[in-house]
């Protein structure tokens, strides 16, 4: 009990407070109407444009702070909210979205990496869970080891990536960051609650990937284990 508290507990809860961190800041700083008046929207493509890129659309996508870049279409997803909001936030989530259409326009490495992972993690995210409890013996006796480690390589995919996906993050929010200082859309005290707002927005992925590297920790606990 006292290591799955440790690997599986403790990432939940702190999961948990930082998505609940992150969302108060969203809903604080969507409140602030933004100097300029731009929209989500208008802020996408403003930055889009000012860094040479024209082959990427901006859409507004459903869901609350589902924003994403696709590289495999070029759009910016903008949730609603963003797209049409004239805020703090709307305007931070833009450009940081942004970011990662630079990223992909310039060939940015390990966005490149995290793309040509994606097809190995979906499959390995849907399978690795199942396999590991078998493997583990919680459906059929004692288990097996060589089941177990299958499903621990396929767990350690899904950790890589999540580990890949830092760097990526905080690359594309120092990009974001950086822009609208220079084109001043944002003034001094804007500009700190934008870097807020980003700043707790990473914060969730550094906690998913402690929390996939303590699982993967545990199941290779597990595994040792298994095999004395």
């Amino acid at each position: 009990m006292g290591g799955y508290l440790i690997f599986f507990i403790i990432p939940m809860l702190l999961g948990w407070v930082v998505s609940a961190r992150l969302k108060s800041k969203f809903r604080e700083y969507s409140e602030i109407p933004l100097s300029e008046g731009l929209s989500g929207k208008d802020v996408a493509e403003r930055m889009l444009h000012e860094n040479g890129i024209y082959d990427v659309q901006v859409v507004s996508a459903d869901g609350f702070l589902s924003d994403h870049y696709n590289p495999a279409n070029k759009t910016v997803n903008l949730s609603s909210d963003i797209y049409n909001g004239r805020s703090i936030s709307s305007a931070a989530v833009a450009a940081h979205e942004c970011g990662h259409a630079v990223q992909h326009a310039t060939g940015y490495a390990m966005l490149q990496l995290r793309s040509k992972l994606v097809p190995i993690v979906q499959v390995s995210s849907s399978l690795s869970q199942w396999v590991l409890l078998i493997g583990a013996g919680m459906f059929f006796g004692r288990g097996n080891p060589t089941i177990l480690l299958i499903g621990i390589i396929l767990f350690a995919a899904a950790t890589l990536f999540s580990i890949i996906t830092l760097p990526v993050e905080y690359d594309a929010s120092a990009r974001a960051l950086k822009w609208m200082e220079a084109t001043h859309l944002t003034g001094r005290d804007e500009h700190d609650k934008a870097a807020d707002a980003l700043k707790w927005a990473a914060r969730t992925y550094v906690v998913a990937a402690i929390a996939s590297v303590a699982q993967l920790l545990y199941w290779v606990m597990i595994f040792n284990n298994r095999r004395d």
